[in-house]
């Protein structure tokens, strides 16, 4: 990714295209960034700290600088160094209670940034979450968190103001909906109980790493985190102390790149993520398929085709195949000696990217939360668009094992969470281009952030 200056947004305008030419082998070394969605939790939560907290491995993506400018607009001292791989905070002297209205809806966690506000200021006004829009995503448990805290949450504009008249309190609260714990609301639960005196109790919470990692964070700062059959109990301070944290490997960008590899039957060697980290659903799911995996290190995986791939049936959720890996994994699917189904069961209608892979001949079909996929298909070159994260990484490996060239309207959900994707995937040998809006004439400036005034 580039980025033109300090404090001026990424190049990664929407119109962004990617050229890629398929047939080709991948093999080599790829360097797995630090955790996306781990990162943008930890950041949330070091919003509760009293003295500076610094994240290091942050990854250098659209969202974790839409945080940045989030977060500058809100008071505090928050920045990535110049090298874009350390993002330090200095909580403000003055707080704005205000997640920022256009920002804001561009990133699905701003519940949770709205709740660490909430938790330090008693008060925030913010607007409905953003991010990919694969599939209706309410806020519902999160407000409820809030609620169970002592909040008052009340609709405001596209958004909602939030007060706590009395404070927070200690409060028990279930954040399961019936697609299984939610791992936002169950964050949002955290860093409010992390505030309130007193013991608080969440019941049926997410054991994602994600959620994990917030909660190892917590925990070094001095907040009591237990968890038995009941679910966690966590005790809040009025302190909460500063220091650093280390971003774990990203999961989902290790999943889309064993599965490019996979699909075009090479190999590659990942470097900053443990085996363990890719969690058992994941690799059970890769080595159904006929991927090998192997620990090469403490902090490296080996990955390789392991002579044909396999049709597959497995299902997304907690401790299962996680949800962000489904749309990449589909497609390696297609270029299964058999048929495939993959069932969706945290968002029932995440399916966008079942018409991008179509249009490159793929047979491929949902029907609710169930998709299908036909094995043994030669895709064709096309051209396409994919607008969420996971689908835009689905088409660029239907691209690699397509033959002719593809051009594929994907720049903006790749950048938004992947930091290196295409330039790490020519490395491996992948014959991929990128041209950026202003190499094209016909293209017209969409860049929501550098158009509008943040002040």
């Amino acid at each position: 990714m580039v980025f033109s200056s300090a404090g001026q947004m990424p190049e990664v305008p929407a119109e962004a295209v990617v050229r890629v030419s398929g047939g080709h082998r991948l093999r080599g070394r790829y360097r797995v960034q630090g955790s996306k969605n781990a990162a943008l939790h930890l950041v949330a939560a070091a919003l509760l700290a009293d003295a500076p907290v610094t994240v290091r491995r942050a990854p250098d993506i659209v969202d974790l600088f839409i945080y940045e400018r989030l977060l500058q607009y809100s008071g505090w001292n928050a920045a990535m160094d110049p090298n874009r791989s350390t993002f330090t905070l200095e909580p403000p002297a003055q707080i704005r209670h205000e997640v920022h209205p256009v920002l804001g809806g561009l990133v699905r966690t701003t519940p949770v940034l709205a709740a660490a506000l909430l938790a330090r200021t008693g008060r925030v006004t913010w607007p409905g979450a953003g991010g990919d829009a694969f599939c209706q995503r309410p806020t519902d448990r999160h407000e409820a968190v809030m609620r169970a805290a002592g909040a008052v949450v009340e609709p405001y504009g596209a958004g909602f103001t939030t007060t706590c008249p009395a404070g927070l309190r200690p409060f028990r609260v279930d954040v399961a909906t019936p697609f299984g714990a939610s791992r936002g609301a169950t964050v949002t639960a955290l860093l409010l109980a992390a505030r309130a005196r007193g013991s608080s109790l969440i019941t049926n919470p997410s054991n994602e790493p994600e959620v994990r990692e917030t909660v190892a964070f917590l925990a070094q700062r001095g907040i009591l985190v237990d968890q038995d059959e009941e679910g966690l109990h966590v005790t809040g301070s009025d302190w909460i102390a500063g220091g650093e944290v280390d971003v774990p490997g990203d999961r989902d960008e290790a999943a889309t790149v064993i599965c490019a590899t996979a699909a075009t039957g090479g190999e590659v060697h990942l470097e900053g993520i443990a085996l363990g980290e890719l969690t058992e659903g994941l690799t059970k799911a890769l080595t159904d398929a006929g991927v090998s995996l192997s620990a090469a290190g403490a902090q490296c995986v080996d990955a390789k085709s392991d002579g044909p791939l396999h049709g597959v049936e497995a299902v997304t959720g907690e401790g299962l195949l996680p949800s962000n890996a489904a749309p990449p994994l589909a497609a390696l699917l297609t270029q299964a000696d058999s048929d495939s189904v993959l069932t969706e069961g945290v968002y029932p209608y995440r399916d966008t990217h079942v018409a991008p892979l179509s249009r490159f001949g793929a047979d491929i079909s949902s029907c609710g939360p169930v998709i299908r996929i036909r094995g043994g298909t030669q895709l064709r070159a096309t051209n396409a668009e994919a607008g969420d994260i996971r689908g835009a990484a689905a088409v660029i490996i239907a691209a690699l094992t397509a033959r002719g060239t593809s051009l594929l309207h994907v720049g903006h959900p790749v950048w938004r969470g992947y930091q290196h994707l295409t330039s790490g995937l020519q490395a491996l040998g992948a014959d991929l281009a990128v041209e950026h809006q202003q190499d094209r004439p016909d293209a017209a400036p969409n860049d929501l952030l550098s158009r509008r005034d943040l002040s």
